[in-house]
């Protein structure tokens, strides 16, 4: 890459937010080439606000090179190898651009030589140390050596180990991604709870009847954060095909999805609001279950390994709550008597209700808890069979899955049966 490239400002922030984009870029700046310090002069009319980014190769005029990427260690850089050349003017003034090609000729020379540079330091000097100081006597800048201790060297020496630990962080989110496995087991333990209570997480969240729902929604929130930044990043970053993301933060963002979106369609429908997936559902619950639905190790289910299984289970659809509260809403617009064409619709919209439900019970793909006394569904299936009773529906409407209602066979959904 050139010496100096034009980035726009959008594109810089997005190249510095996202470090596999950053980490493509190198540019090769001559000690003698005015034209990079341009960027930071204070003498510009508006002054600028440059931010460099990628990798900052220096080069003396001798052939010697050292490479730096920390935004700040390489502002002061600008500034102080340009300085160090005798008889440089105003880098805003004149409009000579320098040859890159002899820089290159060198760099392509010195690549297999050892560096023959010659250093004295005190014993205890670290080795980060060591190297900076190194690499500023290579590109030129020979101030006297307890000078550089108290300026250039220290400062540098300070913002190279900064940028070393957040690369470290950012090439390493296993951790965080273990720390988010902490308050998922919060809100498990809360789950646990509601359901002894025979009400059912999402129920207990929404009529918020726990004393607990105080801390779920702290947890929820760190979880929310989270997940909606990791999804923003991996969507824009470029990708291989086939590769959208790792498995093991597919398999994470999956549970999330399924263990917290319940807990948003709770609050949404608490504020009196429909058409939750339509128009409440946000981007990053839509992109984690197309990413599931893509991998063909996550998106394929066994049924017989979730019979054994479903007590402990989370319903595969995070939107089934959703799809419930419709179902309620239908069953009250139906009580009150809405016109003939609203009337079918309804009706034709429940019955869709119930062919999905029974195809998640077949696969064992929803939990047990939906069958808890205080649950929304049990609430649901109360209204439908009144609506029923009163020939709403047709005269002597019967069903596959109002027959396992009112026979109370769903109790043994439980136990695999």
């Amino acid at each position: 890459m050139t010496a100096k490239t034009e980035v726009p400002k959008n594109s810089r922030r997005l190249i510095k937010q996202y470090s596999s984009w950053n980490s493509c870029f190198l540019h090769v700046v001559s000690q003698q080439d005015p034209l990079p310090r341009t960027l930071i002069s204070t003498n510009i009319s508006p002054p600028t606000e440059y931010k460099p980014f990628g990798t900052f190769l220096f080069c003396s005029e001798r052939g010697r090179c050292a490479s730096f990427e920390d935004s700040e260690s390489i502002l002061e850089l600008l500034k102080a190898t340009y300085s160090e050349v005798p008889g440089n003017q105003n880098p805003n003034q004149g409009s000579q651009f320098f040859d890159y090609e002899e820089v290159v000729r060198q760099l392509h020379r010195n690549e297999i030589c050892k560096d023959s540079t010659t250093l004295v330091l005190e014993p205890d000097t670290q080795p980060l140390l060591a190297g900076i100081s190194t690499q500023l006597v290579a590109i030129g800048l020979r101030q006297h050596q307890e000078q550089q201790r108290h300026t250039l060297l220290p400062k540098t020496e300070r913002q190279e180990r900064q940028a070393a630990i957040w690369k470290r962080q950012i090439f390493d989110p296993s951790k965080k991604l273990n720390d988010m496995k902490i308050n998922m087991a919060q809100l498990e333990w809360y789950k646990k709870l509601s359901k002894d209570k025979g009400t059912g997480y999402y129920d207990s969240y929404k009529n918020e009847t726990n004393t607990g729902d105080l801390d779920v929604v702290k947890y929820k929130r760190i979880l929310t954060c989270y997940w909606e930044e990791l999804v923003a990043e991996v969507d824009k970053k470029p990708q291989k095909e086939g590769a959208t993301f790792r498995t093991r933060w597919l398999f994470g963002g999956t549970n999330y999805r399924r263990m917290i979106e319940p807990l948003d369609i709770a609050e949404y429908y608490r504020s009196g609001r429909s058409d939750y997936i339509e128009k409440g559902r946000t981007k990053h619950y839509k992109l984690l279950e197309q990413w599931h639905n893509e991998d063909e190790k996550l998106a394929a289910s066994d049924p017989v390994s979730k019979k054994a299984n479903v007590e402990a289970s989370l319903t595969d659809d995070s939107c089934f709550w959703a799809r419930v509260e419709e179902a309620r809403i239908s069953c009250k617009l139906l009580r009150n008597g809405e016109s003939s064409v609203l009337t079918e619709n309804h009706k034709a919209s429940l019955i869709e209700f119930e062919a999905y439900v029974l195809g998640m019970l077949k696969n064992y793909a929803v939990t047990p808890e939906i069958f808890l006394p205080k649950s929304s569904f049990m609430q649901w299936w109360r209204e439908y069979a009144e609506i029923i009773g009163k020939d709403v529906m047709g005269t002597a409407y019967i069903s596959f899955l109002t027959d396992l209602m009112r026979n109370g066979r769903y109790s043994e959904y439980a136990s695999g049966n």
